[in-house]
């Protein structure tokens, strides 16, 4: 069983940032396949590769890039991670989350996720934004077992608007700024790494599961237990086993990411000017 990282390690791991930038983010973004690309838009980043982080893992999926940047974006500063981990990467929950505890460490007060799924309403397309107005566990596990610290939250933290209702309307008000249509719905957090059955499927949207994915949730879930507000962003990639009777691969979700990153770039950025 994982040991989890507790007060110490999440105060080692902020002061490696802290020896090489003083700067106090209070947003932080936790990007998804692809969608790394909103970091090349920070002023005067400070880019931290993991491996440089005490007590971080590495990400070894592609289009996760596995770097920490730091900076300035529409006058804010934040604190990104250019990839994130998994626990479908052998992972425990408590390493895939950690990173959240030191970016609460930091100074961090409002957090930002995305991710790429698998549309299973089918009356999503591939190319479609959607904010998360909530989710399902359904990893079979939660980042708060084992021992309750009251100094990082509450035993028992309320999930019942885990994704902030105020950050949600803004990112409704910003794409109707942006003369764009945005999907609202439930975001389904599996395991993987395999990506769903088509009976999978059907069981999810009769759940009432708008999209399916392998990550966010747990972090949410720290987050939230953490006292960050969470506004979460899916990209529908591609339409979910059994729906377009076609095989399901990662490339198809980079190509989807890429040629939606204009859109979802302004939308973010939309949103952090107003925070």
């Amino acid at each position: 069983m994982e040991v989890r990282k507790g007060k110490e390690q999440i105060l080692e791991a902020a002061a490696s940032i802290a020896k090489i930038t003083d700067i106090k983010p209070q947003i932080g973004l936790i990007l998804g396949s692809g969608l790394g690309i909103l970091a090349d838009l920070i002023e005067n980043p400070i880019v931290i590769n993991y491996k440089d982080i005490a007590h971080f893992p590495v990400s070894t999926v592609e289009g996760h890039a596995g770097e920490l940047v730091i900076g300035e974006v529409k006058g804010k500063q934040v604190v990104m991670m250019k990839g994130r981990f998994h626990q479908y990467e052998g992972y425990g929950v408590d390493t895939v989350t950690f990173p959240i505890r030191v970016m609460k460490q930091l100074g961090v007060e409002t957090l930002i996720v995305t991710n790429a799924a698998g549309g299973i309403n089918t009356s999503f397309e591939p190319g479609d934004l959607m904010v998360i107005t909530d989710h399902l566990n359904m990893t079979g596990n939660n980042p708060l077992i084992g021992p309750n610290d009251p100094e990082l939250g509450d035993r028992f933290p309320d999930m019942s608007t885990a994704y902030t209702r105020e950050l949600r309307q803004l990112a409704l008000q910003v794409a109707e700024a942006q003369n764009f249509a945005i999907r609202e719905g439930v975001y389904a957090g599996l395991l993987g790494p395999t990506y769903e059955t088509p009976a999978e499927i059907r069981m999810l949207r009769t759940l009432g599961a708008d999209v399916v994915g392998m990550s966010t949730v747990s972090e949410v879930i720290v987050a939230r237990h953490a006292g960050l507000k969470v506004l979460g962003f899916s990209c529908v990639s591609n339409m979910a086993a059994g729906i377009l009777d076609q095989p399901l691969s990662h490339a198809e979700v980079m190509e989807t990411t890429e040629r939606v990153k204009a859109k979802f770039l302004n939308l973010v950025l939309g949103v952090i000017e107003k925070l």
